[in-house]
């Protein structure tokens, strides 16, 4: 497995976690990325660089994150969330897997991609459940600029640092862990 391949896989999960905190702002990331041949795309998804994904990402981006901000919509789109997160996992990971075989790319997709968005975003559907119990909603809106804040580091980090950012998945998912523990108690 040559680096080019590692950066790749290490660059999907980067985005497909960061999916499970917002769903269209890694999306949107990659599209950008790819529109200014920042980075390279599989054939397959090479339409997700084009202008009209671009623009369409963005509305959607813009959408979730303001939805975000609105009492009981943040509830709503969390329950939408979950199944969007693990197909936008999928389809960033299998976008970013360049000189990969399509079995293979649809392997790690599945399992990487849609695995690690729907675990943070599982992750943070009870932190939103927790604040929304222990604070009445008022500590939710909190809570969206941590996730926005989250999505966009990792989405960056992601696009110019995939290994620093597949290692600050790990350890986010600690923290939100050992937090989704103390909350429990």
């Amino acid at each position: 497995m040559n680096l080019e391949t590692i950066l790749s896989i290490c660059l999907g999960i980067g985005l497909a976690s960061a999916s499970g905190f917002r769903v269209f702002l890694p999306v949107f990331a990659l599209s950008l990325a790819s529109y200014f041949n920042v980075i390279p795309l599989n054939e397959s998804w090479a339409w997700i660089g084009g202008l009209p994904a671009l623009i369409s990402f963005g509305v959607a981006m813009v959408f979730e994150i303001f939805g975000y901000y609105i009492p009981f919509i943040d509830n709503l789109l969390d329950t939408i969330a979950t199944p969007l997160a693990a197909i936008s996992g999928f389809v960033v990971m299998a976008s970013t897997m360049v000189d990969i075989s399509p079995t293979m790319t649809t392997i790690l997709s599945i399992i990487a991609g849609s695995g690690s968005a729907t675990a943070f975003q599982g992750l943070t559907t009870t932190t939103r459940l927790a604040s929304s119990v222990k604070t009445a909603g008022l500590g939710n809106p909190v809570v969206s600029t941590a996730e926005t804040g989250t999505a966009i580091t990792l989405s960056s980090l992601a696009i110019f640092l995939p290994i620093v950012a597949v290692i600050l998945v790990v350890i986010i998912f600690g923290v939100i862990y050992w937090i989704f523990k103390k909350l429990k108690k």
